[in-house]
């Protein structure tokens, strides 16, 4: 059965601030591309009418809002930023734009949390697809690349429910503003 595959570009800005190189602790963005490969879960063959298992319009739709809608200019910080702290006491509107990682939001803790969200968008749809790899390109020199289960990779100092990156909606943060 073909895969379907689509790409999607944004614009972030993060800092590192736990070991990364100075200038990547300053605040810095990057322009871009997240890139998924979807399988169908049960193979089967094409109907020959409709021809594919599940449309483009529908395998992408709900993953690109959430790209559109959170990820595009909004700001990665990890949860024990101070920035974080100084906006939610002085910009709690912007501070619900901030997408809060478990530790330095770089591109691999990023790919990981992106993968774990599209499976919850994915399960919530139905489970037709699977996700059978994402890249994301952060430069057009580095790029990382991710298959399987990111459940693991990922720290879980809290309970599934609390962390955004396992439910099937539009957060990106678990902080109240």
């Amino acid at each position: 059965m073909p895969d379907l595959i689509f790409t999607r570009r944004f614009s972030m800005g993060h800092r590192l601030i736990h070991g990364a190189s100075e200038s990547c602790a300053l605040p810095h963005g990057h322009n871009e591309f997240v890139t998924v490969r979807l399988a169908p879960v049960n193979v089967a063959p094409l109907d020959g009418v409709a021809n594919m298992p599940v449309s483009f319009q529908r395998a992408k739709s709900t993953w690109h809002r959430f790209v559109d809608e959170r990820l595009d200019h909004a700001l990665q910080l990890a949860e024990d930023d101070p920035l974080l702290a100084w906006f939610r006491a002085h910009e709690p509107e912007r501070a619900k734009r901030i997408i809060v990682t478990p530790g330095d939001p770089t591109t691999e803790m990023m790919i990981c949390l992106m993968k774990a969200k599209l499976d919850a968008l994915l399960q919530a749809d139905g489970a037709l697809l699977r996700c059978t790899t994402i890249t994301l390109e952060e430069t057009p020199t580095n790029t990382v690349e991710f298959s399987g289960d990111p459940l693991p990779m990922l720290p879980s100092p809290r309970p599934p429910e609390q962390c955004w990156w396992r439910r099937a909606d539009m957060s990106i943060s678990d902080l109240e503003s």
